[in-house]
């Protein structure tokens, strides 16, 4: 038996490796990702990339924003139930405050140059961010042919031919879990670095390759703590439906944000669609533009990109205050989305994150996480090409090809104020490797000065 590995990091560094990273956050899951890594594994050299992919597998396989439960599964990893706590508590908590902040401003003072102009260019260096999250983890994932099948077979299945999320991760699971178990090593072991990158092995890391005290399997903790989750996420939702009853504003957005939090495999994009129908078209909290603007705010902003979800709750809560004041219950409404949003999420990792890292060795579960690995890199590509097409282009249109009907731009409404302003972004990351606050802050700048000048 391996002996118990220390706690060398102090909690105080750790809360503030934990607020700087949330406050980098920007990008939407990709970003986040790619943020944590860099400091985590590259800079910190708290943990090692293998352990890193595996934590990451495995919160991918999860209901909710799988870069906040990789926080705090981390969080937990290095500095048990208080570290995952503060890890994923921080990854909310500025993107929470500013979108409740710029929530009051969009219901107050509606749609200024000022603040349209800021999220243009905001959207422009989140392209370029989102762009090079894919590259930094795709060199680090596909390291072989087998891997590079994978995320083209999953980047096509869902870009051409819309298969679902959960089926693709289902299948890429089934493939690594068999090539493993077939004595293949495609899918064995970490994910390794593609040449040129910058791998951190465990053993040169600060927490090395042993399995922590705390990690080891403890049912008596897991059952413990996630009954105590379990009674802070739907203890308040029983009370909301037995005081005001089903059909109110607050027990409807309790019930259906609960829900989404048990279904949400694949994390916020993967989700939208679902969220947007529901929101528009059941229970009339928000418009189709609206939700369209609710994601730019969490685009914009940092922390998980499902806290849009805030957004809708703020506007539903606003639209059907009762006795409340309008701006309370819209308050209310954001607060109580977001705690039904998340806290399964620590729910998840406190229950299951002990057991999948003491499996961290087994081949087959190995192999299972790593295709999972790859296939996600497929529809992260994906989604950054969906992110791109709809920011670049103000019009497109859907073109049939036998079975298949592909959303393609119209070239000719291609945003030329849009396009300048993303090449800035990547040149300023990929050449001339500015850091994501200077190039947001830039960006940002430059859409306010487009817009008042009416050319964005």
């Amino acid at each position: 038996m391996t002996a118990a590995v220390p706690h060398v990091v102090p909690f105080a560094e750790g809360v503030r490796t934990w607020a700087r990273i949330a406050a980098l956050s920007f990008g939407g899951p990709a970003g986040q990702i790619a943020v944590m890594h860099r400091i985590l594994v590259e800079e910190k050299k708290w943990i090692g990339d293998d352990r890193f992919l595996h934590a990451l597998n495995y919160c991918m396989l999860l209901p909710g924003p799988e870069a906040q439960q990789l926080a705090t599964y981390i969080g937990w990893l290095l500095h048990r139930t208080r570290g995952g706590l503060v890890a994923g508590g921080l990854f909310i908590l500025p993107g929470f405050l500013a979108i409740l902040a710029l929530s009051y401003v969009y219901v107050l003072l509606g749609r200024l140059p000022v603040v349209e102009g800021l999220f243009f260019g905001l959207r422009a260096a989140v392209i370029a961010i989102v762009l090079q999250a894919l590259i930094r983890i795709g060199s680090r994932s596909l390291t072989n042919r087998a891997r590079w099948a994978v995320a083209i077979v999953a980047f096509v299945a869902i870009f051409a031919f819309g298969v679902p999320f959960p089926l693709i991760i289902l299948a890429a699971g089934l493939i690594g879990l068999a090539t493993a178990r077939a004595g293949f090593s495609a899918f064995a072991g970490g994910a390794g670095h593609a040449s040129g990158g910058v791998h951190v092995a465990d053993r040169d890391t600060v927490l090395g390759e042993r399995l922590p005290d705390h990690a080891r399997p403890n049912w008596s903790w897991s059952l413990r703590i996630s009954g105590v989750l379990l009674l802070l996420w739907l203890g308040p939702v029983v009370a909301l439906l037995a005081l005001l009853g089903p059909d109110d504003v607050f027990s409807r957005i309790a019930v259906f944000f609960s829900q989404m939090a048990v279904v949400t495999f694949g994390g916020a994009y993967a989700v939208l669609a679902y969220v947007s129908q529901q929101a528009v078209g059941q229970y009339g909290w928000v418009t189709a533009p609206e939700m369209l603007d609710g994601l730019g705010l969490a685009e914009s902003t940092p922390g998980p990109l499902i806290m849009v979800t805030q957004f809708v709750g703020f506007l539903g809560a606003y639209r059907a205050a009762g006795l409340l004041e309008p701006l309370a219950a819209a308050t209310l409404g954001a607060l109580l989305t977001t705690w039904v949003t998340f806290v399964p999420c620590f729910l998840w990792i406190f229950l299951g994150a002990p057991v999948i890292e003491r499996l961290r060795s087994n081949r087959a579960l190995t192999g299972a996480l790593s295709a999972i690995t790859a296939a996600v890199v497929g529809v992260i590509a994906n989604l950054a090409a969906w992110f791109a097409l709809h920011a670049l282009f103000d019009a497109r249109r859907n073109v049939a090809l036998g079975p298949l009907t592909l959303e393609v731009p119209v070239w000719t409404q291609l945003n030329l104020a849009m396009a300048a302003l993303t090449l800035a972004a990547m040149v300023a990351i990929f050449r001339f490797r500015l850091g994501v606050v200077p190039v947001l802050l830039g960006t940002a700048i430059a859409g306010i000065v487009l817009r008042l000048a009416d050319l964005a």
